[in-house]
């Protein structure tokens, strides 16, 4: 990780969105013009990460939803209640600012999120990702997350199973 200390906080007012660039013009777009609308309609929670000085290095997006039962692995789903959908956690967007890639940062995120979603009163089984492509793919299942087997880019890691990784 960087030797840049972060804090991360809810995403309000204050914090200048415009200024923020990483590369992909999908998740600087939403950020900078999307993202507050999403929040004030409660459709989605945005958590940013921040220099001292301030500055966007990244983001997040959480929501609500749920996973069918029969698109989980069938060797997990029969160890689970026959429910038709168990509630999980969706991750929609994760972003780090050019300058602040390849620095340990969207990990940092990652865990930020898993540890918000495990504290939660609100309980849920599983954070589920869409990943954008194979690059985020790669990352998720570096971290731990497993592919759906009909969907090879939504993966998803159980919430008891992050808990026990960031407890180790």
């Amino acid at each position: 990780m960087s030797e840049t200390l972060f804090r991360v906080r809810a995403l309000d007012a204050s914090i200048d969105r415009k200024s923020f660039t990483s590369g992909t013009a999908a998740l600087d777009q939403y950020f900078q013009q999307q993202v507050t609308q999403d929040i004030r309609r409660r459709v989605t929670a945005c958590f940013v990460a921040l220099t001292d000085k301030g500055r966007v290095a990244g983001y997040y997006t959480l929501a609500t939803a749920s996973l069918l039962l029969t698109d989980l692995p069938a060797e997990l789903a029969k160890k689970l209640p026959r429910y038709p959908s168990l509630p999980t956690v969706r991750m929609g967007r994760l972003a780090v600012a050019q300058e602040f890639t390849k620095q340990g940062l969207g990990g940092a995120l990652l865990a930020d999120a898993l540890e918000r979603s495990i504290r939660s009163e609100i309980t849920a089984y599983a954070m589920v990702v869409d990943a954008k492509d194979d690059c985020a793919t790669r990352f998720y299942l570096h971290h731990g997350f497993t592919s759906l087997p009909e969907a090879p880019q939504t993966l998803f890691l159980p919430l008891a199973t992050a808990q026990k990784i960031l407890s180790a």
